[in-house]
């Protein structure tokens, strides 16, 4: 799904993701000095007289955010003036979107079925007084909390259990409910989709995965089309000091030039394992195999929702497999796949999501990100592995 040949990817785009990829955030040409300069390391700047420059203190801005932060924005909403808050790791930019929009007595509505780490997040909010709903990802069954609330919460697709939700249709009813409205959009990429052109009023990721895409960095980022509300969220980036290192900020824009390439292999990967998958779960050979999700694959009860809203379906599967031991012997069986937490990497990794607690899954529940291995190879790897688990 190349973003300069899909006609949908370049529906009002004067050039194309790849184009725009390799181009964002960078400065200038400047005879002699590099393409992208490099990370600039400053606790404090030269600051005569009134401090009425853009960098004054190393808590506040540094050019190599600035720049990456460019470039992020453009991805997210091309065409568009918006702002981008880069932060250390995706959950500082999770809590800089909740924390500093909601105060006590506030209502937010978050997904049951979100990200594992939202929990945590849901008793801090109790405990500073604000009333926090749940409801699931799926059948856009938060729609049914909003009355009164200030902030809707929305992930889609869902973290682990890929179930998909109509975002246009949840930030109307939002909006006129008088509430906000985040998307965590990190399983999708601002290349797979774009929160803000759907309604939203914040989008947020952990760029830790699939936008950086080599698994050897923390950091996030929320953008905003609102200058004021960015405002907000650039503040509380500064109180707590939930600041992204230089050094990080310019190997994630050096990243950014191949998130189109590693993008459209990831989702080629991902949707020829979920064909795979789907045939042994369906005919012959052992039915080993069951539950396979992939808002990619035709036959998913995500699929319609996802067709409509998403340029590309992710990098991320999962399934479920005969018990805990049964998914043991299935990832030690791999050769081409680590076994490791996280996703969106070029490396394909896999992990059993139910040793971590927390997840609403069963034992031998699988999540998948597939990474940029020749397919042929990845599928052949995946199903050796359950034919060795299952023998």
């Amino acid at each position: 799904m190349s973003g300069t040949v899909e006609p949908g990817n370049r529906a009002g785009d004067p050039v194309g993701d790849g184009t725009r990829a390799v181009r964002a955030g960078l400065p200038e040409p400047v005879p002699y000095e590099p393409a992208l300069p490099g990370p600039v390391f400053a606790a404090h700047f030269h600051l005569p007289g009134e401090p009425t420059g853009p960098y004054t203190y190393g808590r506040d801005e540094n050019p190599t955010w600035t720049r990456l932060e460019q470039a992020v924005g453009e991805l997210e909403a091309p065409g568009e003036n918006v702002e981008t808050v880069a932060f250390a790791s995706g959950m500082a930019a999770v809590s800089a979107v909740l924390f500093s929009q909601l105060r006590s007595g506030d209502a937010v509505v978050l997904p049951d079925d979100g990200y594992q780490a939202l929990p945590l997040v849901r008793e801090q909010l109790r405990t500073y007084g604000v009333e926090v709903r749940t409801a699931p990802t799926g059948g856009d069954a938060q729609l049914g909390l909003l009355d009164g609330a200030r902030l809707l919460w929305i992930e889609s697709p869902s973290n682990p259990g890929l179930d998909v939700c109509d975002i246009r249709r949840l930030a109307r009813a939002a909006h006129a409910a008088g509430a906000l409205v985040a998307v965590d959009n990190t399983l999708a990429t601002p290349l797979g989709q774009r929160p803000l052109q759907l309604g939203a009023d914040f989008s947020v990721a952990s760029d830790t995965k699939g936008t950086t895409g080599h698994g050897d960095l923390l950091l996030g980022h929320v953008t905003c089309l609102d200058a004021e509300l960015a405002a907000t969220v650039r503040r509380w980036r500064k109180v707590v000091g939930a600041i992204p290192g230089p050094m990080e900020a310019w190997l994630a824009h050096r990243s950014l030039a191949t998130v189109q390439l590693r993008a459209d292999r990831q989702c080629a990967n991902a949707l020829a394992l979920a064909e795979a998958l789907r045939r042994r779960a369906e005919t012959g050979g052992p039915r080993d195999v069951r539950a396979v999700r992939y808002p990619g694959l035709p036959s998913d009860p995500s699929y319609p929702t996802a067709s409509r809203q998403m340029r590309r379906h992710g990098c991320v599967i999962s399934f479920t497999l005969p018990g805990r031991a049964h998914a043991e012997r299935f990832l030690s069986g791999l050769t081409l796949v680590d076994d490791a937490t996280s996703f969106g990497g070029v490396r394909s990794t896999a992990e059993r999501r139910g040793r971590w607690g927390g997840d609403a899954v069963p034992e031998g529940f699988i999540r998948f990100s597939a990474g940029i291995e020749d397919t042929d190879d990845l599928v052949t790897d995946v199903l050796r592995a359950l034919d060795k688990a299952a023998g």
